[in-house]
């Protein structure tokens, strides 16, 4: 278990829809999956159904590297059922350029420790028997 949960049963679940199914399954298989257009290359997240650059409809899925860098954070030290405090709530940058949100693990929850641009690597948990959440940590040898 990472060393952000308190509780995981109490951890807020994300619901899949047709548009989302195979980033949640390229989780469960330890792979972050993103789309990618086939008319404008556009590489995109979160998952929807078309490219939101030139709204063409025919649009691939493909399992990107997982390197990230960190791109902003805050520290929550706000109570949370589900999770030990304080803990990072980050955007990050994808190497294949999209952004997103995730919490990032297995450092300090501290500024000290959670530098801007630091080179990270995701990580998945296993949060119920249905889904896996993609988190980050810092990538090694960085």
């Amino acid at each position: 278990m990472l060393d952000i949960f308190a509780d995981k049963t109490k951890i807020p679940l994300p619901v899949e829809t047709p548009e989302t199914a195979h980033f949640w399954a390229g989780t469960k298989a330890g792979q972050l999956c993103l789309q990618r257009c086939d008319d404008c290359q556009q590489v995109y997240f979160p998952p929807r159904p078309f490219c939101p650059a030139c709204a063409c409809r025919s649009v691939s899925v493909f399992v990107a590297s997982g390197r990230a860098t960190l791109y902003s954070y805050v520290i929550n030290h706000r109570p949370h059922p589900a999770f030990n405090g304080p803990y990072a709530i980050a955007v990050v940058t994808l190497e294949e350029g999209p952004r997103m949100m995730a919490n990032i693990v297995h450092t300090p929850q501290t500024p000290a420790a959670l530098q801007l641009d630091m080179a990270l690597q995701v990580v998945f948990e296993a949060v119920s028997d249905d889904v896996t959440l993609a988190y980050f940590q810092p990538r090694e040898g960085q």
